[in-house]
């Protein structure tokens, strides 16, 4: 050790680690990699560690991913944004590994140096990288060239921003389909930083060849490029130029191409205005909800009430509520399930009248639908629907259906009918709560499933909070408290779990002259999970009630838990007895 020059002693290990065989040893010293720059300084991090770094040819991928990374956030270890140049050797090696994820994280990195590089450098080092990329032979190099054309291009001079621009176009054209689609992807970003008259010639002429590659994974990746583009151009020369082509992809051979203009159709609404709108993408969205697809209908049915939105609701009635009609009673259970899950949101945009007469049939039909996750998704979003119709309307029409699923056979669907029950109270008042959900709630208490008893434990806390400790009084505690002679101790402990919950919104004189003695007489119940369950429930009293009531009840039932023969009890007892110690101290 003490042989070893000692400003060459971190770069030595760092060598000899990343020439061991353990490959945790390799990526230990890649991620200290800043540890080590530190230790060297910036000079010799330049002059030593990355040239060191850009020959190690190891060839595990996670090493490489983690080099990718920490260069990335290099800059200040080699002297700032002027020798910000000397990363980019390591980096572009990486651009060309085999494996797709290091190459994004090294072209991520680029990305991430090249926005920090000064104009100059970046003309003398980075864009003669992003060309020799572009040029490589092999297609790993010339696709992450694709990623690196918005870094390159703003800074570039004249003459080399058109060289750029045709080289992304034949990088648009290149043999490689994995290129072509790397190209596709980043066209979006790329055409951000373009001027506005090469935006519509170069660009669109680009996003044409892609448009008609004879692959469905390139033609994919230009539609999602389709609402980005659209953005940038002006609403004219977005109906003249990406229209046609979303029309024509939205009947495409390709059900994955269909899917994707299903998904991005309505940010090219957007992008084009209403008048288009009407005219081309309607039809075209017809179209896709009627699709033979089951894959593009979900898409489509997803985007349902977005796409209502940015029509007048005469075009909504006329031309898409049909379809969603059809739609409710589609074969496939996960196309009725996307539906579910977004009509709620067409009562607003449709108004009253039509959602009485056209909706509510639908989610009549929706809420009887036999696949759970339908019937919830409807469940879930009543509340847009109350907003429109009224309370009335709403549980004339809906709450049967309600208080039919709060007995659904799936527990799932009851535990969602339990979440919306406490907004469901608020919407529809005291006494039609009472009347038509009360004995469902104590119902929930007794249920088989757990996750279920313990919904309806948070779900009387949140109603007592609702509806005021007075109204808990008289229509929950008391039928709570009865259930604690159940004879199943899990229904049992449900309530002591329930008493803990209610306390805190009951106040001290209700817990004191009703919850407290009903916990402790549960102190002598013969099963010990009831014992210790009450220990906890006492603990979690102490702070509600007063001093003399925790020394003169809590205490001696804590102490006499304390000598239970059950190993838990005595536990629990005692954790609780160490809490009013601590409470009485304070």
């Amino acid at each position: 050790m003490a042989m070893i020059d000692e400003p060459l002693y971190p770069i030595a290990v760092l060598i000899d680690e990343l020439k061991n065989e353990d490959i945790q040893l390799r990526l230990n010293s890649i991620r200290r990699l800043s540890t080590i720059a530190r230790a060297l300084g910036e000079e010799r991090t330049r002059k030593e560690l990355i040239p060191f770094l850009s020959e190690n040819n190891d060839d595990d991928d996670e090493v490489l991913l983690a080099m990718a990374e920490e260069l990335g956030v290099f800059i200040p270890y080699v002297g700032g944004v002027q020798y910000a140049n000397v990363l980019l050797p390591p980096l572009e090696t990486l651009c060309t590994v085999e494996e797709t994820c290091v190459r994004e994280k090294a072209v991520e990195s680029l990305c991430r140096i090249g926005a920090q590089m000064m104009e100059q450098d970046l003309v003398e080092s980075f864009i003669p990288l992003v060309k020799r990329l572009a040029a490589g032979e092999w297609f790993t190099a010339r696709v992450s060239s694709c990623g690196l054309f918005r870094i390159a291009y703003p800074s570039a001079p004249e003459a080399l921003k058109t060289e750029l621009r045709a080289i992304y176009s034949q990088l648009c054209q290149d043999d490689m389909p994995m290129v072509r689609r790397s190209a596709a992807t980043n066209l979006g970003n790329f055409a951000a930083t373009i001027e506005a008259p090469h935006l519509k010639v170069d660009i669109m002429s680009m996003f044409d060849d892609l448009t008609q590659d004879d692959q469905d994974s390139v033609r994919l990746l230009a539609v999602e490029g389709c609402a980005a583009l659209g953005k940038l151009l002006e609403p004219q020369d977005c109906a003249a130029h990406i229209l046609p082509v979303i029309v024509n992809f939205s009947q495409d051979k390709s059900w994955r191409v269909r899917y994707m203009v299903a998904n991005q159709l309505y940010e090219v609404c957007e992008a084009v205005g209403p008048e288009p709108t009407r005219l081309d993408l309607v039809p075209a969205y017809v179209c896709l909800l009627r699709d033979n697809e089951a894959e593009v209908r979900i898409a489509a049915a997803g985007k349902v009430t977005k796409f209502c939105r940015i029509l007048n609701p005469e075009l909504a009635i006329q031309h898409i509520l049909p379809c969603v009609k059809e739609l409710s009673t589609d074969s496939s259970q996960h196309v009725r399930s996307a539906l579910a899950s977004v009509i709620m949101g067409m009562a607003p945009v449709l108004g009253k009248d039509a959602t009485i007469e056209q909706l509510l049939p639908i989610f009549l039909s929706l809420l009887k639908d036999e696949f759970p996750d339908v019937r919830l998704n409807v469940i879930s979003k009543l509340d847009q629907v109350n907003q429109v119709i009224g309370i009335d309307l709403l549980s004339q029409s809906l709450l049967p259906a309600i208080v039919e699923l709060a007995e659904d056979r799936h527990w799932r669907v009851r535990l969602a009918i339990i979440e919306y029950i406490p907004l469901l109270a608020s919407q529809l008042g005291v006494g039609f709560f009472d009347d038509k959900l009360g004995a469902l709630c104590m119902q929930w208490l007794k249920d088989k499933v757990y996750s279920i008893r313990d919904a309806a434990a948070n779900n009387v806390k949140r109603l007592a909070e609702e509806f005021g400790p007075d109204w808990a009084m008289q229509h929950i505690v008391p039928q709570v408290l009865d259930m604690i002679n159940n004879p199943h101790y899990l229904h049992r402990m449900t309530i002591l779990h329930s008493i803990s919950l209610l306390a805190p919104v009951m106040g001290s004189d209700i817990t004191c002259s009703k919850l407290l003695p009903v916990v402790i007489n549960a102190s002598k119940d013969r099963v010990p999970n009831i014992k210790f369950n009450v220990a906890k429930v006492l603990q979690s009293l102490i702070p509600i009630v007063d001093q003399s009531v925790v020394e003169k009840k809590i205490r001696p039932c804590l102490v006499e838990l304390s000598e239970d023969p059950d190993v838990d009890v005595r536990f629990f007892a005692s954790q609780a007895l160490e809490s009013s110690n601590q409470v009485m101290m304070s």
